[in-house]
């Protein structure tokens, strides 16, 4: 799976190199080495707009956890973080949104942890590992899929929409797969218009544009076990730790 994630590049560059429209500033995320489930990241999705049909891609602040649209309440999305490459298109929870509402999630890199065995002098624990490209510049474009969801308690109340998101993973291989089973899928440059397109919904050359981060080219560095508190956030959580 994918649980945590790093996303610290800011809107404006997010824009231009997506050629997204920007939201409104006062809905400016600020950066995150410490990405958690619930809380709100930047998605690239495209909209049809009312007037005349056009459609426009957006950077957009999604919140983090899938809710289908016949969820009874938005907590169900904690529970769907991520959604399995290997069954995205056949599950009722993702199905609708792989056919037509999917998006592009920006990361700089993603966390897992390697469970330590006790030995002396010291109890069991869980190794956080940062899982990035080897270029840091390259950043990754996360393959999700976004839904959107209506408070039915509160009737003709715009703030009464939620829109949110989830990861698609598959089995992890190279540097992500020593760590932990499972990884997230992303889309390469040159395809980012086949997979944001509203109106592409063939699902075989859906699933043929999703590849591996940096295509398998990443690396794995031990880092401090304060990332494992959603609390702590900053750069120093990047820091290689002293195993």
């Amino acid at each position: 799976m994918c649980g945590r994630y790093v996303s610290t590049r800011n809107p404006q560059d997010l824009a231009t190199t997506y050629q997204a429209a920007l939201p409104d500033p006062d809905q400016f995320l600020a950066p995150s080495w410490n990405v958690a489930p619930t809380d709100h990241v930047w998605g690239v999705l495209e909209r049809v707009l009312e007037d005349g049909g056009k459609v426009e891609r957006q950077l957009r602040a999604l919140r983090w956890g899938l809710v289908p649209s016949w969820a009874k309440d938005p907590s169900i999305g904690s529970r769907m973080i991520n959604a399995r490459m290997e069954t995205v298109h056949e599950k009722p929870s993702f199905r609708s949104a792989f056919s037509r509402r999917r998006c592009l999630l920006p990361a700089d890199g993603f966390f897992e942890w390697d469970p330590v065995p006790a030995r002396e002098g010291r109890k069991a624990y869980k190794q956080p590992y940062f899982i990035s490209p080897e270029d840091p510049a390259a950043g990754m474009s996360m393959a999700g899929l976004f839904e959107f969801w209506r408070d039915p308690a509160r009737k003709d109340d715009p703030d009464a929409w939620v829109t949110t998101c989830t990861i698609i993973t598959t089995e992890a291989t190279d540097a992500a797969g020593r760590v932990h089973p499972r990884m997230p899928l992303t889309v390469a440059r040159e395809h980012w218009d086949d997979w944001l397109d509203p109106q592409h919904q063939d699902v075989a050359d859906l699933r043929a544009l999703l590849e591996q981060p940096a295509a398998g080219h990443l690396t794995a560095r031990p880092v401090s076990t304060a990332v494992n508190s959603v609390r702590n956030d900053g750069p120093e959580l990047l820091e290689p730790a002293d195993l």
